[in-house]
C-alpha cells in the first residue's frame, strides 16, 4: 500500500492537469471584525490567472496559540453568482437567496461558523467560477450572454439571469479548458491547493493538522484536493460520494462538466481518489434519497474505500454514514462531521 499509493498520487495528479503551481498567495486583509462571537477576516489574492479571490478566514474570537484548520469548500448548487457566502455568514442580514440556500441544505447554519465555533481556523474561499472568480458578463460576447448586463448584481432578478447564463456556458469553459491542456477539476485542485498553503502560512494555524469538507460541489472538491495533496490529514465528503459507473449509466444528466477528468476512469475509480489519503482519516457522508445518484453505486462506493482502508491497516480511520432524506448536509451530518474533526486533528 505504502509503495501504491505515491505512484497512484503521482498519476493522478498528471492526469488532472492543474495549472502549473503558483507560489503561496499573499492575502490583503480588507477587512476585520468579529461576528456572533467569531474572529472574521475577509481576506483577498492574487492568482496568476482569472480575478482576484475572496476569502474569509474564521476563527474563535480571542483564540490564541495554534489552532487546527479546515478549507471550507463551498457547494455548486446551480447558483455561481455565490460562492463562500453559501456556507459563512458574516452578518445579521446576509442576503435573502443565502438564507434560503442555507435552509435548504444546512438545515439554516452557515456550518463553517459552527464548526469555527468549536476551535477551528476555518478559511473559505471563492473558487473558479464562483463568487468573486465567476466569469463576468462583460468579459464574454452578447451573443454568449443573451445580450444581459451586469446592472444590478446584487437584484435577485439580476442573480437569477446570471445564473441561467453561467448554466448555459459550462461546455464551453470545459472545451476551452481541454483546448488549454487543463481540466475543471485540475483548475478547482490548484485554488484549493494554494488555499491550504496560505492557511498552512498562518502563524494561528497548526499546519500538520489541516482537514478539508464540502457538500455536493464541495464534496468534489473534497475528494480532489484529498486525492492530491497529502497536507490534508482529514477530509469528510459530503453528498458527492459514488463511482464512475454511476456517472456513466444512470446520473451523468445531473452532473455539472465539473467533475469529469479524460482518462481518469480508466486508472482509478472515483472513491479510489478519496482514498489515497489513506491511513490519513476520511469521513463520508450519504443521503439515501440523494437524486445525484444510486443508492447501489453510493454502496458500491462505501465497500471500495472500506477495502482500501482496510489494505492500509487503517481501517478505523475510515467511515461512511447513510440519512434518510435528499441531497442535503443538515444539522445531524454536520454534528458527525465535527466530531470526526474533533477525533483526529485536536486529539
Amino acid at each position: 500500500m505504502n509503495a501504491w499509493r505515491p505512484v497512484a498520487r503521482a498519476r493522478y495528479r498528471e492526469l488532472i492537469a492543474s495549472p502549473a503551481a503558483s507560489p503561496t498567495p499573499i492575502a490583503v486583509v480588507q477587512h476585520q471584525f468579529e461576528f456572533d462571537g467569531l474572529s472574521m477576516e475577509h481576506l483577498q489574492w492574487q492568482l496568476p490567472y482569472g480575478p482576484p479571490t475572496e476569502a474569509l478566514l474564521i476563527k474563535p474570537a480571542g483564540a490564541s496559540g495554534k489552532l487546527p484548520g479546515i478549507v471550507g469548500l463551498h457547494d455548486h448548487g446551480g447558483n455561481k453568482y455565490f460562492g463562500l457566502r453559501k456556507i459563512t455568514r458574516m452578518s445579521k442580514d446576509p442576503h435573502p437567496a443565502m438564507i434560503r440556500h442555507q435552509n435548504q441544505y444546512y438545515s439554516g447554519l452557515a456550518w463553517a461558523n459552527e464548526l469555527a465555533r468549536r476551535g477551528y481556523a476555518v478559511l473559505v474561499h471563492d473558487t473558479f467560477a464562483f463568487g468573486s472568480r465567476r466569469v463576468r458578463l462583460a468579459d464574454v460576447p452578447p451573443y454568449i450572454r443573451n445580450n444581459n448586463v451586469e446592472a444590478n448584481p446584487e437584484a435577485e432578478d439580476e442573480i437569477l439571469r446570471y445564473n441561467q447564463f453561467a448554466a448555459a456556458h459550462e461546455h464551453l469553459i470545459a472545451k476551452s479548458l481541454a483546448c488549454s491542456g487543463m481540466t475543471w477539476p485540475g483548475i478547482f485542485v490548484n485554488d484549493d491547493q494554494r488555499a491550504v498553503d496560505y492557511l498552512a502560512s498562518r502563524p494561528d494555524v497548526d499546519a500538520t493538522r489541516i482537514g478539508c469538507a464540502g457538500l455536493s460541489g464541495g464534496g468534489l472538491r473534497t475528494v480532489m484536493l484529498t486525492g492530491a495533496d497529502e497536507r490534508i490529514r482529514c477530509a469528510c465528503c459530503v453528498g458527492m460520494m459514488t463511482t464512475w459507473r454511476d456517472y456513466l449509466l444512470n446520473k451523468c444528466h445531473t452532473h455539472t462538466w465539473m467533475c469529469y477528468v479524460p482518462g481518469l476512469a480508466r486508472e482509478i475509480d472515483y472513491p479510489e481518489i478519496l482514498g489515497l489519503a489513506a491511513p490519513n482519516p476520511v469521513l463520508v457522508l450519504n443521503n439515501r434519497q440523494d437524486t445525484l445518484f444510486t443508492l447501489p453505486e453510493m454502496e458500491r462506493a462505501d465497500r471500495i474505500l472500506t477495502e482500501v482502508y482496510q489494505k492500509a491497516g487503517a481501517a478505523d480511520r475510515y467511515k461512511t454514514s447513510f440519512y434518510d432524506g435528499p441531497h442535503k448536509f443538515d444539522a445531524d451530518m454536520q454534528k458527525e462531521a465535527f466530531a470526526w474533526f474533533d477525533r483526529w486533528l485536536k486529539g
